[in-house]
């Protein structure tokens, strides 16, 4: 996510923020577009072609999700299995190495990420997640490979440079703690690749997320790109799991949470349902205290994922029965900004801005 610039600032552990009027709605002047996982909804997740269809629509920022390979390079994947979304499983020379792990509690069956080089992943090439729900996706199987955290970068930057204006970058680290209990923590290779590209500075664009707070806690004392904390709803934080702390995410948007939060992180991404609950019948509800929370706090609030398909939406903004058919985005995504939110991290960009516009 891109921290709009009068917000963007990073403050030494403990600092806090010198007092200002608090603000009426959201904190930035023009909420953010975030491409999640690049245009997902029009090409295979995580491929540099998602990511440059994404910039051509005009987002403010690119979010990425990140894992590292055995030989410690950070990849651009969701998932630390990869056959969801690569073609591993044809790979006649990779068959010996489909197997069961078990990661943050789940047990899962198939090819990890921790069981190749970077050289072997770059022989696979991406596929999309939802082939029944994005068959024009799909038509793009095999096209793209799998991009490095350090070839994103270079993209980013060359984007910026033909287009005349900066583009964001969201990192998310996916399973730090697990990670780190493995031997390939995922702090080091990142402070090293935000150093390779001279971005890691408040004022770079690239801001880094987690579900897991250690990890950030761990990057507010060495890394100078802004932090945000993730949130879902109805679940724990996975290294809390494993260090027996009792808290969940329920406990961290409380007052007292985010008060907590604001003491390593600059930001927040929550879950819609944390801004807008469902009703008892799947329908949209009205707003939380969660975005005045957060902003009494002076954290940002990025809410996602924002998708078009019916299965995803509330009820009240489905159109028609097909799951697969697009819904009323455009909608949800006015209820989120009446909320007050800072940004919408989104598979479809293009049906996001018409609610920004209206707006502007």
């Amino acid at each position: 996510m891109s921290l709009s610039s009068d917000v963007a600032m990073v403050r030494a552990p403990g600092q806090r923020r010198a007092p200002r009027l608090r603000p009426a709605h959201s904190l930035v002047v023009t909420p953010a577009v975030v491409a999640h996982r690049g245009a997902s909804g029009y090409r295979p997740e995580h491929t540099l072609e998602a990511y440059r269809t994404a910039i051509r629509m005009g987002v403010d920022d690119i979010e990425l999700d990140l894992v590292c390979t055995a030989d410690g390079v950070l990849l651009a994947r969701h998932d630390v299995e990869l056959s969801l979304t690569t073609d591993v499983a044809d790979h006649r020379e990779y068959a010996d190495r489909h197997r069961t792990l078990t990661i943050d509690g789940v047990e899962q069956r198939g090819w990890f990420v921790t069981d190749f080089t970077h050289a072997e992943v770059k022989r696979l090439t991406a596929r999309e997640r939802r082939p029944a729900a994005r068959p024009h996706s799909a038509a793009h199987d095999g096209r793209y490979g799998v991009p490095t955290l350090n070839e994103v970068l270079a993209m980013v930057e060359a984007e910026s440079v033909r287009r005349g204006r900066m583009v964001g970058v969201m990192l998310e680290l996916k399973h730090a703690s697990w990670f780190d209990s493995i031997g390939l923590g995922l702090a080091e290779p990142l402070l090293r690749d935000l150093a390779r590209h001279g971005v890691d500075h408040a004022r770079s664009r690239v801001s880094v997320m987690s579900f897991e707070p250690t990890i950030l806690r761990t990057l507010a004392g060495c890394a100078k790109v802004p932090l945000i904390q993730l949130l879902d709803a109805g679940s724990v934080p996975a290294d809390f799991v494993a260090a027996n702390d009792p808290r969940t995410y329920a406990d961290l948007v409380t007052p007292a949470g985010l008060a907590w939060i604001e003491r390593y992180a600059d930001g927040l991404g929550v879950h819609v349902d944390l801004v807008l609950a469902r009703t008892p019948g799947g329908m949209l509800g009205e707003p939380t205290s969660l975005v005045r929370d957060a902003h009494a706090e002076w954290l940002t609030v990025h809410t996602w994922t924002l998708r078009a398909e019916n299965a995803t939406l509330p009820v009240d903004l489905r159109i028609g029965a097909d799951p697969h058919t697009h819904g009323d985005l455009p909608g949800l995504a006015r209820r989120l900004l009446d909320a007050g939110v800072d940004g919408l991290i989104t598979d479809h960009p293009d049906l996001v801005f018409p609610a920004l516009s209206e707006r502007t």
